[in-house]
C-alpha cells in the first residue's frame, strides 16, 4: 500500500515537472513572439535621434511619425490600395474557390484526382520560384501597372481550394441526395446548401486570404512601379530606400497597419481555429 502510495506521489510530481516545463516553454515562446511587436510600438512613437536607444519606453514619447507618416506621404492612399486590392482578391477568390472545392469534392469527372494532386503541388511552389515567368505572362497580358496586375495573379490559392475540398467531403453526401429526389442540379445544390454550409470555413479563410494580401510585399513590389499603385508594404519600404534614418517613420507605419490585422484576428480567432479543427484533417 506504501509503494502504491509513494508511485503515485511520484506521478502527480513528474506531472507537475512537466507541466511547470511546458509552461515556461510557452512563456519564453510567447516573450519571443510579443517582444518584436512592443518594440515596433515603442520605436514608434521615439524621436529619431532616440529611434536606436536600447530603452523600451520612450524617454520623450511623440506622435510626430505617425503625424508624418499619415500627412507627409501619401499613406493613406497606400491603405486604400491595399484594401482595395486585399477585399476583392478575398471576394473573387472565395467565389471560385467554392466551386473548384465542391467540384472536386463531389462531382466525379475523368482526371479528378490528378487535377487535385496538380493544383495541391503548386502549393509547395514559393512565389520568388515562378516570379518571373509570372511576370513576363502579366507584362504580355498588358496588366503591368494596373490594379489587374495586383489582383489577378493572387486570386488563386491551392491552399484555399485544398481546404474546401476537405471541409466538402466531411459534409453528409445524404443532404445532397435528398436535394437531388426534390430536383435540384449541381448548381442549385451548391447555392442553396453548400455555401451556406460553408459558412465557417468561408470566414476563416476570408480573413486568412486579406490578411494575406495586407501583408504581401514581392509581387506588388514587381507588378507595379507607380506610386499611385503602392500598396502599404511597398510603402513602408519606400522609408528605407529614400531617407537613411527613417525607422521611426517605419516602425508608426508598421504600427498603424498592423491594428486591422490585430483587430480582425483578435475578433475572429475563434473562427479560424474551428475552421481548421473542421476541415477535414482528421
Amino acid at each position: 500500500m506504501t509503494e502504491h502510495r509513494q508511485s503515485a506521489y511520484f506521478s502527480r510530481s513528474q506531472v507537475t515537472v512537466v507541466r511547470v516545463v511546458w509552461m515556461v516553454v510557452t512563456t519564453i515562446l510567447a516573450l519571443m513572439t510579443l517582444f518584436p511587436l512592443f518594440w515596433m510600438v515603442s520605436m514608434a512613437f521615439k524621436p529619431a535621434p532616440e529611434a536606436f536607444s536600447s530603452n523600451l519606453i520612450p524617454q520623450a514619447p511623440t506622435f510626430d511619425n505617425f503625424i508624418y507618416v499619415l500627412t507627409g506621404v501619401p499613406f493613406i492612399r497606400y491603405m486604400l490600395n491595399s484594401f482595395f486590392v486585399s477585399a476583392t482578391v478575398t471576394v473573387v477568390a472565395l467565389f471560385f474557390h467554392t466551386m473548384a472545392g465542391y467540384a472536386l469534392a463531389r462531382l466525379r469527372f475523368p482526371g479528378r484526382e490528378l487535377i487535385f494532386l496538380a493544383i495541391f503541388s503548386t502549393f509547395l511552389i514559393s512565389l520568388p520560384v515562378i516570379i518571373v515567368p509570372l511576370f513576363i505572362i502579366v507584362r504580355a497580358m498588358g496588366m503591368l501597372n494596373s490594379y489587374a496586375g495586383l489582383i489577378v495573379p493572387a486570386i488563386f490559392n491551392a491552399f484555399g481550394i485544398f481546404l474546401l475540398r476537405q471541409y466538402y467531403l466531411s459534409l453528409p453526401r445524404e443532404i445532397e441526395e435528398a436535394a437531388r429526389i426534390d430536383g435540384a442540379g449541381y448548381w442549385r445544390i451548391y447555392w442553396s446548401i453548400i455555401l451556406p454550409l460553408s459558412r465557417p470555413i468561408m470566414s476563416a479563410l476570408a480573413i486568412l486570404f486579406f490578411l494575406a494580401n495586407w501583408n504581401a510585399f514581392l509581387w506588388p513590389l514587381t507588378i507595379a512601379s507607380d506610386q499611385k499603385l503602392w500598396v502599404v508594404q511597398v510603402g513602408i519600404a519606400n522609408f528605407k530606400s529614400q531617407y537613411s534614418a527613417s525607422w521611426n517613420y517605419m516602425m508608426a507605419a508598421s504600427t498603424i497597419i498592423a491594428i486591422p490585422t490585430l483587430v480582425l484576428f483578435v475578433i475572429f480567432q475563434r473562427q479560424i481555429m474551428d475552421s481548421l479543427k473542421t476541415s477535414g484533417l482528421k
